[in-house]
């Protein structure tokens, strides 16, 4: 069993105002042996008494001191945790927020790239299909001038055979 400090004390005082107390009568002559009536006795016991009521409301009163103060001190760690608590939800929320952020910037960076790409194929795909039109446009032209050369070629090689055939005269 742990002994309070308050009580040790209170019982020091006790003892120590004992002597102080039996000195305060007169003293009878030193050469008498004085014994206490039953007077100073009750009067004694009752100053014993009266200082055990007291230590015992001082002793109350300590804990009654101690026990606030701890649960004062529980209300303030309790405190501190609920404030901690609540700064953490704040910053991760903060964090959530700050990462949402950052996935829409970077989903926006991959719509505008993809969105690029698809421009740069669409532009790859008309340069692809106006240069076929134009080779196609070539070819034809080219095509075109053969008919025609071909086309002149032939008729050139009719007149002759019909000059041949007819001679000289029939274009006189």
């Amino acid at each position: 069993m742990t002994r309070h400090p308050v009580l040790a004390l209170a019982f020091l005082a006790l003892a120590g105002s004992l002597p102080v107390a039996a000195k305060a009568d007169p003293e009878p002559a030193p050469t008498q042996n004085r014994t206490l009536s039953d007077e100073d006795l009750a009067v004694i016991g009752e100053r014993i008494r009266q200082t055990g009521v007291q230590i015992r409301a001082d002793l109350k009163e300590a804990r009654a001191r101690l026990e606030a103060q701890k649960a004062h001190e529980a209300r303030e760690r309790a405190r501190k945790a609920e404030q901690a608590l609540r700064e953490k939800r704040e910053q991760e929320a903060h964090e959530a927020q700050a990462r949402e952020a950052a996935a829409a910037r970077a989903a926006q960076a991959e719509k505008e790239r993809r969105e690029a790409e698809r421009s740069r194929r669409e532009l790859a795909e008309t340069a692809r299909r106006d240069k076929q039109a134009a080779l196609l446009a070539q070819s034809a032209q080219k095509d075109e001038a053969a008919r025609r050369a071909d086309a002149k070629r032939r008729a050139a090689e009719a007149l002759r055979q019909v000059r041949e055939s007819t001679g000289a005269r029939a274009f006189d």
